[in-house]
């Protein structure tokens, strides 16, 4: 029970660092939270938890593939802000995402990658 209110804690702590880096200044926040901070943390997590090394380079893969359809959502939220709100923006940018990612995963299963 101490680990995993360790990792809790680790965890949520990347987070409001992220955050709070970004009330100071907008482009070391976005640098911060573009970083794989929580994918290398998950890594981490994986390896200490003596998983199998095939189920954590796996984890890698998949991220690389699960990131490539989100990188809209970052150019449609900035655009959609000003015009919808914050909830709708964000409800949209989920939708988009959604609707990105089965498009992609649709494309990448010609080449042979599953994702689904």
């Amino acid at each position: 029970m101490n680990w995993i209110i360790t990792k809790y804690l680790l965890t949520a702590g990347m987070i409001v660092f992220i955050s709070e880096a970004a009330k100071r200044s907008d482009r070391l926040g976005g640098f911060i939270a573009a970083l794989p901070l929580m994918t290398l943390l998950t890594l981490v997590w994986l390896y200490v938890e003596n998983q199998p090394e095939e189920k954590i380079a796996n984890h890698a893969y998949y991220t690389f593939w699960y990131v490539i359809p989100t990188l809209p959502m970052f150019l449609l939220f900035p655009y959609l802000l000003p015009k919808l709100g914050f909830w709708l923006t964000m409800g949209a940018c989920v939708v988009a995402t959604v609707i990105c990612f089965g498009l992609f995963a649709l494309a990448m299963k010609s080449f042979g990658i599953n994702l689904l």
